[in-house]
């Protein structure tokens, strides 16, 4: 079965390739993506999720990635306000890692390497002055606070996938790419699913395997980069301490900690560093948990043990090699390759983060354009992405709207759909835990690609985390019969 002829067929449907798919679809040119499991199902729904410039970076030198992070924050807090939000950071101050100064210079720069409009500047404060020292260890006599932003990975990609989508875009999920060839002047791609699709250009956005892609079609050449896979380990406990602000510690080792308040009942606490194989297990390891639980039990007063521990979860970041020996010094920018086999092109993406994947798809489209003949136009930073069209009163006004619901419900609702919520049936059917119901289910599998139960429970959201065991199970049994029914009515 042929999917049909496309200028771009992007593999990968991490954040980089939805970025693209989106892009791309709105200059006009025909875009398939072709993603083998959901969306975000890989490293781009398992970052630490931070829509920051990387502070750290500063200590390498690297302005440039710095400051290009630090432009895009601000777009992307204004492209999807539903899911993107200022987060200030308390970085409690240790003298005998950094020299105070040298902090106070470095943030500094961060306050003034881009223009804020809704980040808050960096503060030097005396600890005993703050709510913080009734976290914080006696120890501590002062601290720092900056800001940066606090972001939904998983749903930011899907958003880029479904703008695209609407724009035009054939997104396809569960559909691997198992080889191209070259066939008339195209790429013909054959997919798992004994599907194919014929495309002039392919892009290579397929993250830790960008590298073994271009192995396994021979397209790999002597100075084609190589890939360090980077696997980093989050750990979620109940909630640590009060308060919407996150915490940076410092480490011995020069690498810091950050921990943030999560889903309302819990902190989220990463990551490691920990440069892996291709073929090794990503999930979290004892070291892990214990380097983790070290850094928060070494800052604060009230103590974390194994037991405490709610979830885990692991992704590996794919740095391009840029010959670095520690694993958190590898650059964190991206480099992007295009390859030409008898006049036939494929781009590959190396590296990236996500704060500038928007920046990312723009840079690749312009390379494109002489192989594609068209004429780039920028237009991703100033269009909502679906959801982002909210007021200040948006989540009062859901509320108001939906006076018989369950209020803890509508206001998840309100925030993880933004102006969509409106797109819901006024019936929410079953309700599960007073968080979620039939609704938003029923929504989620016709609007939003989700197939499976997990992709709902995890990706879409995180109702795994705060579902009651036996809810959960219900709902997985409930969610087939109405998928089952979604599919009659189509």
């Amino acid at each position: 079965m042929t999917l049909g002829t496309y200028d771009i067929c992007i593999i990968g449907g991490g954040i980089n390739g939805a970025g693209i798919a989106r892009d791309a679809a709105g200059q006009g040119l025909k875009v398939l993506l072709l993603e083998k499991g959901d969306i975000a199902s890989a490293t781009s729904s398992a970052s630490s999720k931070i829509i920051h410039g990387g502070l750290r970076y500063l200590e390498h030198y690297d302005f440039n990635l710095v400051r290009k992070a630090l432009k895009e924050r601000e777009v992307l807090l204004d492209i999807a306000p539903h899911i993107i939000s200022p987060l200030k950071f308390v970085l409690p101050h240790i003298p005998e890692m950094r020299n105070k100064w040298l902090i106070r210079a470095g943030l500094f720069l961060y306050d003034n390497l881009a223009k804020r409009k809704r980040i808050e500047g960096s503060k030097l404060l005396n600890i005993e002055k703050t709510p913080y020292k009734d976290d914080l260890k006696p120890a501590f006599k002062s601290t720092f606070t900056y800001g940066d932003a606090w972001c939904d990975d998983a749903r930011l990609t899907l958003l880029n996938a479904l703008d695209a989508k609407d724009k035009g875009a054939t997104i396809k999920t569960r559909a691997k790419c198992e080889k191209i060839e070259q066939k008339g002047g195209h790429w013909l791609i054959h997919c798992n699913n004994n599907q194919t699709a014929l495309a002039k250009v392919i892009i290579n956005a397929a993250g830790p395997w960008t590298r073994e892609f271009l192995d396994q079609n021979n397209l790999s050449k002597e100075d084609t980069p190589h890939i360090r896979l980077v696997k980093g380990s989050h750990i979620v406990i109940p909630k640590l301490y009060e308060g919407d602000h996150a915490y940076t510690l410092q480490q011995n080792d020069e690498r810091i900690v950050f921990t943030f308040p999560y889903q309302n009942h819990f902190t989220l606490i990463g990551t490691t560093d920990v440069e892996i194989e291709k073929d090794a297990p990503v999930q979290i390891e004892k070291d892990e948990i214990d380097y983790l639980l070290n850094a928060i039990n070494n800052a604060f007063q009230k103590q974390t043990t194994h037991k405490d521990i709610i979830w885990t979860y692991s992704g590996v970041r794919p740095l391009l090699d840029s010959g670095n020996s520690k694993a958190s010094e590898i650059t964190r920018d991206y480099h992007l390759r295009l390859d030409q086999t008898n006049n036939q092109h494929v781009l590959s993406i190396f590296g990236g983060k996500i704060t500038t994947y928007r920046t990312l798809a723009e840079d690749a489209l312009k390379t494109l354009q002489p192989v594609l003949n068209f004429k780039y136009k920028s237009w991703t930073d100033k269009s909502k992405l679906p959801g982002g069209n909210i007021t200040k009163t948006h989540i009062e006004d859901a509320l108001k709207t939906h006076k018989e619901w369950p209020q803890e419900m509508t206001k998840r609702l309100a925030q993880t759909y933004g102006s969509n919520v409106s797109k819901f049936n006024k019936d929410c059917g079953k309700i599960y835990d007073n968080i979620t119901c039939e609704a938003e289910i029923k929504y989620s599998i016709e609007n939003e690609l989700t197939v499976t139960a997990e992709d709902f429970l995890w990706r879409r959201t995180k109702l795994g985390l705060l579902l009651k065991p036996e809810t959960k199970e219900q709902l997985e049994k409930d969610f087939l019969q109405i998928k089952a029914k979604s599919k009659q009515n189509d």
